[in-house]
């Protein structure tokens, strides 16, 4: 069963002012659908073309680069584009919001910390929020297209994402340029927590 770019719930203008709408056309529509038809190319023949991208991403040791590659930016775009809506941000207060509050400093301290993750990763790459095996927080970055699912020790984090901020250039660059920071402060203004709190929930059970 070949993958296949998974459709947005929102219109490419809806994050705006935050996120321009050419930026996520392009990201969508253009960087994604590579990331699915090489993903697909490199699983042709392979056990991978029956398995969850979750479970690709959970054993991409036993795979070549280019699965690691493309299916990492498959499964990290998939949770990018879900974790945004429009009219979202804010403080949340749901358990997630709670959790945070107790196990990460408070909000205030987890934005610090979160956009730390992704300015000082050097090049391209992931900011996360994770459930690790014990149920607990944390925060943590990953290189190129890697995530913390998957069993390779680059990874540096291991968890469940339910919140993930992409710091490649192509995330940002046509109304950011090089201001990453810039752009890490606009994406607060479109987190939906509700979302997040549904992936933490999850990841919890």
């Amino acid at each position: 069963m070949a993958f296949e770019l998974p459709k947005l719930n929102y219109a490419f203008n809806a994050l705006e002012p935050h996120i321009d709408a050419k930026t996520m056309e392009i990201h969508h529509g253009k960087h994604h659908q590579a990331y699915v038809t090489n993903l697909n190319n490199a699983i042709k023949g392979s056990d991978a073309e029956n398995m969850s991208i979750e479970d690709i991403c959970k054993n991409i040791s036993k795979y070549p680069a280019a699965v690691r590659n493309n299916g990492g930016g498959h499964y990290n775009h998939t949770l990018f584009w879900e974790i945004m809506s429009p009219n979202a941000g804010g403080v949340p207060s749901n358990e997630v919001g709670k959790a945070i509050e107790t196990e990460l400093g408070g909000f205030e301290k987890f934005k610090t910390d979160f956009a730390a993750a992704g300015a000082t990763r050097f090049g391209s790459g992931w900011a996360w929020l994770c459930v690790k095996a014990d149920g607990k927080l944390c925060v943590c970055s990953t290189p190129n297209q890697d995530n913390p699912l998957m069993d390779i020790a680059e990874a540096g984090c291991k968890g469940t994402p339910i919140l993930g901020m992409d710091v490649w250039e192509h995330a940002y660059y046509l109304n950011y340029q090089n201001r990453r920071p810039d752009y890490m402060n606009a994406f607060f203004n479109v987190i939906n927590w509700n979302k997040v709190n549904e992936l933490y929930l999850q990841a919890k059970k």
